[in-house]
């Protein structure tokens, strides 16, 4: 089931608010199990039994765990806690991978059970986390089961980790918050699904079109890169947005994943921009255990190469997500050396330095377009990459960018240039609306009419009518897409 489908919007999302607030508060984690099940198994009934018979593993090996605390045996039980569910990603995602480039085997792809690299992530934070004394292990497997299975972040994301989450599963709502948050959520579940129904899927309407003329013109070329990128980023942000505000529907605070990467200056700024709750778990649970930037130079090389081959590897079992994550660790090992030859600040990521390209001066700016350049110039690149089914053609894609390659087309007659301008013309203006909504500039223009609204004695209900004016037009639009349309694609189908 998918959050931008009239299905969960009017049938599944209605029922299971209503039934989460008419029971006792005892009863929420029952509830939001049971609902949550059900709506994986919507899509997926066959491995229903696959998640919970993992949820169940690790709550009996941290119970040990717990019990032989200050025993040997305790350390056996935490590494069978943690790596069990990725023997079950390994089986499912990478194996037939392995036996192919290993051993020359072919075997039959197995069907990839969705959402599975997520919620693996989420069992071994809370297995790692358990172990080491950050949080208490939750005696109870209802609640440990909900917020394995919680299924507004179990497809998509963000990961959230067991203590982000911890308070609201024990303690309940805090109801003296909770209209500011449900609020909030809705606003942000309707510009999620703004994203993902009115930007990502006319972009990706236009990225098949492209795709499917076989040849293309240079003017093409680029306006594909550029609508690759953004397909996925508003495609995944907008799952992200969605995910967070239905979690704040609920009275839950996940964190934020997504923080306007296209504005970044670095590489390293682009990923703690860019799927913010990714990064930090492989920060936490690979790169620091593994020593982090606390050691020599070539281990330190080394640590970077590894993350981010599994960063790579997370995304996808082919030769393009490990070329996809290498090329990140190189960049980021480039930069690096760069920022210590000429000792560059360094990079901090807030709300505050989102405007701070119109605080520099004119060397500033200058500087600031460079990079910006330069980045962008790697996200169009790796994001081919990652687009990609092969290395092969991921490279005819970048090869059509300097008017290379077998997608341009050589002697293009009258007829494939009028097929080239229609199709651009037809998709020119959500190219320059996804540019656009993917900087802060939307957001600040409407925090800057919400405080011009507030001066005003009634200001703030008139901020309110037309928040929920919005929201409304937002779900009337993407209800009418989604009754017309038929092209409503799912991406982490391999997640």
């Amino acid at each position: 089931m998918l959050f931008s489908s009239i299905t969960f919007l009017y049938l599944f999302l209605p029922f299971t608010i209503l039934l989460y607030f008419l029971v006792p508060q005892k009863g929420k984690n029952f509830v939001l199990l049971v609902m949550s099940l059900l709506f994986y198994a919507w899509g997926e009934p066959v491995y229903v039994l696959l998640m919970f018979v993992q949820i169940v593993i690790s709550y009996v090996l941290l119970w040990f765990v717990d019990r032989y605390r200050e025993r040997r045996a305790a350390g056996i039980f935490y590494i069978l806690s943690a790596l069990l569910p990725f023997a079950a990603l390994f089986y499912f995602k990478y194996f037939h991978f392995f036996m192919d480039t290993v051993f020359g085997i072919r075997i039959k792809t197995i069907a990839l059970p969705i959402g599975i690299s997520f919620y693996t992530f989420q069992i071994v934070s809370y297995c790692v986390d358990v172990y080491r004394g950050k949080v208490e292990r939750q005696k109870n497997l209802v609640t440990y089961a909900a917020y394995v299975t919680l299924f507004p972040q179990l497809v998509a994301g963000p990961i959230v980790r067991y203590s982000e989450i911890e308070h609201t599963l024990t303690e309940g709502i805090d109801f003296s918050q909770f209209h500011v948050k449900f609020r909030q959520g809705v606003v942000r579940f309707a510009v999620g699904l703004g994203k993902k129904v009115l930007i990502a899927n006319v972009i990706g309407e236009f990225v098949a079109e492209v795709a499917a003329l076989g040849t293309r013109n240079l003017a093409l070329s680029w306006a594909y890169a550029i609508a690759v990128s953004l397909q996925i980023y508003f495609d995944f942000s907008g799952y992200s947005d969605m995910a967070i505000g239905l979690g704040g529907i609920l009275g839950f605070s996940f964190p934020e994943n997504f923080r306007y990467p296209f504005i970044s200056r670095s590489v390293t700024e682009f990923w703690r921009r860019w799927h913010i709750t990714l990064g930090a778990w492989f920060r936490d649970y690979v790169y620091i255990p593994m020593g982090g930037n606390r050691v020599r130079m070539s281990r330190w090389i080394l640590n970077i190469l590894v993350v981010w081959l599994f960063t790579g590897l997370w995304h996808g079992a082919g030769w393009n997500f490990i070329a996809w994550g290498l090329l990140f660790a190189v960049l980021l090992v480039m930069e690096k050396g760069v920022s210590r030859l000429f000792g560059d600040k360094k990079i901090s990521v807030s709300d505050k330095n989102e405007e701070y390209i119109f605080k520099q001066g004119l060397a500033g700016v200058a500087a600031n377009i460079l990079k910006h350049t330069y980045v962008c110039f790697v996200i169009l690149v790796s994001f081919l990459i990652f687009h990609n089914d092969s290395l092969s053609n991921a490279m005819a894609d970048i090869q059509a960018l300097f008017a290379q390659g077998s997608y341009i087309a050589q002697d293009a007659g009258s007829v494939e240039c009028a097929v080239y301008a229609y199709v651009m013309r037809n998709r020119i203006m959500i190219l320059c609306i996804g540019l656009i909504g993917s900087t802060p500039l939307p957001l600040w223009i409407w925090t800057k009419l919400q405080e011009r609204m507030q001066t005003f004695r009634i200001g703030e209900k008139i901020v309110q009518v037309l928040t929920g004016v919005m929201v409304l037009c937002m779900m009337v639009l993407c209800t009418a897409y989604l009754i017309d349309g038929s092209f409503n694609p799912f991406l982490y189908f391999r997640f």
